[in-house]
């Protein structure tokens, strides 16, 4: 037997492990990037611009530079020829066939600042009080320039960007605008429906941090940085702005307090403190505050849209029409084309046969912060716009919410939509049957009547969402203009006593990684969960990586890891063939045991991986030593999860506020690894999607272009009495191309929860005369749209 083997309870593949990671979190011995400080560090304050849109005439670093403990104050002029700007990772191309305009988006600015926040200078000094200090004694000479924030006004607006006069990056489309047209005009029925998606504001509980080093006796650099996926920021970083041999530079990301997606990109800061780590030979740390986070942290979603929905008389629907306006904000960050076209339009087939499609989509620069990818990053703002759209076209035609959907849902897999993407498998019908009945529907006229005498108004909304998760394939998405690969990398090593190290290329900054991925493979080796250890983080320590976002990690670098356990157990099969002098053909393994097909003769695990570290037991002429292996991941697919949201909510008509009363979801995610993590994953996205429907909103000051929703105080978060008892529960169709089955549910609550919640709320107002609401339904709002329905 090997050193590790015991009796211990192995774990099995849909079994609610506890998380390991989480006493070190609970107990506090977390280690995030703030918590780290190097030998000779020092600090880095940044010089924001107060204002949305200015020429900048002069800077003035005298006074500051000065000031006791400064070090080096850098400005746009100090880094002109000595590195590029920031990169867009996806290119558009516009209906007319050129490319999207791409206007410089430099690391500190250089003529002009394009919104409140943009970085101006960076101030170097020995404490960050120091720097902070000096920051505020840097004087910049400003020429304000006219403003624009509503990217409903951007098209009229004075220009950010020689690049762009009108101020348009790109406009796209997708489908076939005369089919559908021609659609329309024969159609028994349209819906139609104007929305607006509000901008939100991401809030980690860790704000952004880095720290930049450098070593002379190396020529190494090392980035410490809250990051979702280190690999890719080294070489956004390398290749593309600083133009620095890759080998040379590290990215660590240790613990990291959640990201949403704003952690994803390559930020100014990152790429500052690198390069100044070398020019004043130690290391410098930034951490920003929550103001600062909130000026600064790339924003998501943003979007105003005209949508309509042909019928024929009995609700079945014909063509869908769709245009969008998708704010940008002032500059492209790294994924931000890619949200409102590829990872928007083509999710608005939904769950529905609808024939034929037509999305067009015009992007915008407005005076803003940046905007890109924010949990569910399109997919949340396509089922908002068709399950709005959907609830009303019911209401019209006066079905049920339940009766127009089944009515349409699709039915035969595989299925190709109109708008690129083809669902492997589903069960939509099966997701929406199980929401009624937890929901108790059929109670819902009881419930109304009794909330009806209390003089409060009862309202049921549905959800039907779906969502394409693990973004693939490569050559596809490089097709559509992704400017890197998008597969995935996986290495396992064994040990001689027969425990195992993962290193992975995702990132766990919440998702409970280092117990799910422990489980897959312990379970297919057949040892305990205590025994797999997973390194994430470090491009130091792992091949590659392309992070984690997109709910991808257990369906692209969990396959990944099956693949690299694929050849694991392929020459472990060969090494216990030959101690128990059979072919390896003869040789099956299941349970941490190899065993002669036929026979009571086995071997276990942990011997065999003995072995592999003491080879004069096998001939060393046909296997070499060793038990590790590394897999690359390219999936052939998207993943579809999907599922049907139930929201109850009761409305007090004289003050506007909004209860909700129940909450049922019912998602397919395919394979489920751990239940218990996978809830955690649920609840947390619908409080996410709650927060975006009732109170959430990003409001900047239409004249000035000044950030009113700058903290807490302004940018209302859910709290604990604001979220209801969540019903849960799945149906199980797995992911037919994957070898786990699996489809990620980290995006879901977020993508279904919104539509959800907005229809249950206009559901109850329907009697008041209300018709139209946007997000976020906050009492003022509310009880403004019940005023403005008197007769």
């Amino acid at each position: 037997m090997g050193a590790n083997d015991n009796f211990a309870t192995l774990p099995h593949i849909g079994e609610a492990v506890r998380r390991k990671e989480d006493y070190r979190f609970l107990t506090g011995s977390g280690q995030y990037t703030d918590d780290i400080n190097l030998a000779h560090q020092r600090y880095a304050a940044f010089v924001r611009s107060p204002h949305a849109h200015a020429r900048i005439k002069s800077v003035d670093t005298a006074a500051a530079a000065a000031m006791p403990g400064v070090a080096r104050i850098f400005t746009g002029a100090d880094i002109v020829g000595k590195m590029n700007g920031l990169p867009c990772g996806w290119l558009i191309t516009s209906t007319d066939g050129t490319p999207m305009k791409e206007p410089p988006h430099p690391v500190l600015a250089l003529d002009k600042v394009r919104y409140v926040g943009d970085h101006v200078a960076m101030v170097v000094a020995d404490t960050l009080e120091q720097a902070r200090d000096a920051a505020e004694a840097v004087q910049v000479d400003y020429e304000v320039l006219p403003a624009v924030v509503d990217v409903r006004d951007a098209a009229k607006a004075t220009a950010l960007h020689d690049a762009a006069p009108d101020n348009n990056c790109y406009r796209w489309a997708i489908g076939d605008r005369s089919q559908v047209d021609a659609v329309f005009a024969k159609a028994a029925h349209v819906t139609k429906l104007d929305l607006i998606n509000n901008r939100l504001i991401p809030n980690a509980i860790e704000p952004r941090t880095a720290i930049g080093s450098y070593s002379r006796a190396t020529g190494e650099y090392t980035l410490y940085v809250a990051n979702q996926n280190p690999h890719v920021e080294r070489l956004l970083m390398t290749a593309f702005v600083l133009g620095l041999p890759e080998h040379k530079v590290r990215v660590i990301a240790p613990d990291v307090g959640g990201g949403f997606g704003s952690k994803i990109f390559l930020y100014a800061e990152d790429v500052a403190l690198t390069w100044a780590a070398k020019q004043l030979n130690c290391a410098i740390k930034w951490t920003a505050d929550r103001s600062e986070a909130f000026l600064s942290d790339a924003h998501g979603r943003d979007h105003a849209t005209h949508a309509e929905m042909a019928m024929d008389g009995q609700g079945k629907f014909l063509a869908l029409r769709v245009h969008t306006d998708a704010n940008l904000g002032a500059y492209l960050s790294t994924f931000a084309t890619a949200v409102p076209t590829i990872l928007y339009a083509t999710l608005l087939a939904g769950q529905y046969t609808t024939p034929q499609i037509y999305v067009e989509v015009d992007a915008w620069f407005t005076n803003t912060a940046p905007v890109d990818a924010y949990r569910g990053a399109g997919r949340p703002e396509a089922t908002y716009v068709l399950e709005r759209l959907i609830t009303r076209a019911a209401w019209e035609l006066g079905l049920p919410q339940d009766e127009i959907r089944e009515r349409n849902f699709i039915t035969q897999f595989p299925y190709q939509t109109p708008v690129a993407l083809q669902y492997d498998v589903g069960d939509y019908h099966g997701a929406l049957f199980k929401a009624n009945a937890l929901a108790d529907v059929k109670g819902f006229a009881q419930r109304r009547q009794a909330s009806e005498a209390k003089g409060l108004k009862r309202g049921l909304g549905y959800s039907s969402y779906i969502e394409a998760c693990g973004i693939a394939p490569s050559n596809i998405a490089g097709a559509l203009g992704a400017r890197a690969g998008l597969f995935e990398c996986g290495e396992i090593r064994v040990h001689p006593t027969g425990s195992v190290t993962v290193f992975t290329g995702s990132h766990s900054h919440g998702q409970g990684h280092e117990t799910t991925f422990a489980q897959v493979v312990a379970a297919r080796l057949g040892i305990p969960v205590e025994n797999v250890d997973v390194v994430h983080g470090d491009t130091g320590r792992v091949p590659f990586g392309m992070g984690t976002y997109g709910s991808r990690s257990i369906s692209v670098g969990g396959a990944a890891i099956m693949k690299a356990l694929d050849k694991i157990e392929t020459k472990a099969k060969k090494i216990a063939a030959h101690l128990m002098e059979a072919g390896d053909g003869d040789v099956e393994f299941s349970n941490g045991e190899f065993r002669i097909k036929g026979t009571d003769k086995t071997i276990s695990f942990g011997q065999v991986a003995l072995t592999a570290y003491v080879p004069h037991n096998y001939p060393l002429d046909k296997l070499e030593p060793g038990l590790n292996e590394t897999a690359f991941y390219d999936p052939t697919n998207f993943t579809f999860p999907a599922g049907t949201y139930i929201c109850e909510v009761e409305v007090d008509p004289q003050t506007g506020v909004v209860k909700i009363e129940r909450f049922t979801a019912v998602d397919d995610f395919g394979t489920i690894i751990n239940p218990m993590i996978v809830e955690g994953q649920v609840h947390g996205g619908i409080v996410q999607g709650i927060g975006q429907a009732l109170m959430e909103n990003c409001v900047y000051d239409k004249d000035t272009g000044q950030l009113l929703t700058g903290s807490f105080m302004d940018y209302a978060m859910p709290r604990a009495d604001d979220v209801p008892t969540m019903t849960l529960d799945t149906v199980c169709t797995p992911c037919t191309h994957n070898p786990l089955g699996t489809k990620g549910c980290g995006e879901a609550g977020a993508i279904g929860a919104p539509p959800a919640v907005i229809n249950a709320v206009l559901d109850a107002l329907k009697d008041l005369g209300v018709r139209d609401l946007d997000m976020p339904a906050s009492p003022s709002r509310v009880w403004e749209a019940i005023q403005a329905a008197k007769p």
